[in-house]
């Protein structure tokens, strides 16, 4: 029964786990959206924290395309892990998984970062195949071009993800305002969510 209701959009804290894609410094320059995403990002990554919520990063090909941007704080992730391949989900990182969740696995992962298109869609095809059910936080992903994100969102909906923003997991994640930490989080959600012109996609 569980599964039925995380495969309809449910999402559990202890059952959930955040990854975040390669939002590095040298990509900056070349995505309009980049700085909206971030501080998008910027939010829910401190949602996670306050809710504890385990969180794992990835960089692509750090030595050349540096490390993730000093504007999010990932102290808190279960592991930072440098790769080459375009999906998250190296070795090291499945190790991390297994580790933290057991051979089951999280119910849910929430999947967010760059490119949308790339690294982002391959990542999610793999979590699909090993049975988890994908939210992409669409106002925390970025690729180079509004083209290739939205067909990138579409294809992952088509897949099976469920394409979402970062509120919505927010609130899906805290579910009741009695929740102990709402008086915390509710300082975070205070403004809007900063547009990432999806809308117009």
């Amino acid at each position: 029964m569980a599964r039925q209701l995380t495969k309809l959009g449910y999402l559990d804290v202890k059952k959930t786990l955040f990854m975040l894609c390669d939002l590095q410094d040298k990509f900056r320059p070349g995505m309009k959206m980049f700085d909206p995403v971030i501080k998008n990002t910027s939010k829910l990554l401190q949602a996670g924290k306050i809710l504890d919520v385990p969180l794992i990063v990835t960089e692509h090909y750090p030595e050349k395309l540096g490390r993730i941007v000093k504007d999010l704080d990932v102290s808190h992730a279960k592991g930072v892990y440098p790769k080459t391949l375009f999906s998250m989900m190296i070795p090291e990182v499945q190790r991390k998984i297994d580790e933290l969740y057991g051979q089951g696995g999280p119910e849910t992962v929430v999947l967010f970062g760059l490119e949308s298109h790339i690294c982002l869609e391959q990542t999610a095809m793999d979590l699909l195949n090993k049975g988890y059910t994908v939210h992409v936080a669409a106002d925390c992903s970025v690729s180079r071009t509004q083209e290739d994100r939205k067909l990138a969102l579409e294809r992952m909906k088509q897949y099976g993800c469920i394409v979402s923003t970062s509120e919505n997991i927010i609130f899906k994640l805290m579910r009741d305002k009695q929740h102990p930490a709402f008086d915390k989080i509710r300082h975070l959600v205070r403004d809007p969510s900063v547009d990432t012109e999806l809308a117009k996609l």
